[in-house]
């Protein structure tokens, strides 16, 4: 289950009042911190653009790949383990604008975790340590530790790669 904080809107829908909920500055410093990161094939720069100018917690020896699309409006909600890999064109999202409502949660990925290339990661999931994702996945509940998952809507296809064994 993923867990949102849900917030009601009236009038125009949720995304033409997002400038009630996150300040356009920010929106902008963000935006271009995130279009950097995307394109440079640097790590440590990456991670540090992460960390200091977005306020992400990422572990240590995490990749980020190139083309990742981190949440524009609040990047701080999302926290990567160590010695985790993010693949191509990922999107990590921490919030959900929708007609007459918004919705924030957090993003937590833990450590030893491999998302696939073009995965979407939706608010309020957590995806345990040691776990891998599919690419092209669309991530829309929680992933328990050590389990391979794949797939729109996503399945369960080993529940612990330690063992080798199917569901």
């Amino acid at each position: 289950m993923r867990r949102t904080d849900r917030f009601p809107v009236e009038g125009p829908n949720s995304l033409w009042q997002m400038y009630n909920t996150v300040s356009p500055w920010k929106a902008v410093k963000n935006f271009i911190c995130i279009q950097i990161s995307r394109y440079t094939p640097y790590l440590p720069l990456k991670r540090w653009i992460y960390r200091h100018l977005l306020g992400m917690k990422v572990g240590d020896q995490t990749a980020f790949a190139l083309m990742v699309m981190v949440d524009v409006f609040f990047p701080e909600k999302i926290t990567v383990g160590g010695n985790s890999i993010i693949g191509y064109n990922t999107t990590l999202l921490t919030h959900e604008y929708l007609i007459k409502e918004y919705r924030i949660g957090e993003v937590r990925i833990g450590s030893n975790v491999m998302i696939g290339a073009n995965t979407t990661v939706l608010p309020g999931v957590t995806i345990g340590d040691h776990a891998v994702i599919g690419a092209g996945s669309v991530v829309h509940k929680d992933v328990a530790a050590y389990s391979f998952v794949a797939g729109n809507p996503m399945r369960v296809i080993r529940e612990d790669t330690r063992t080798g064994e199917k569901v």
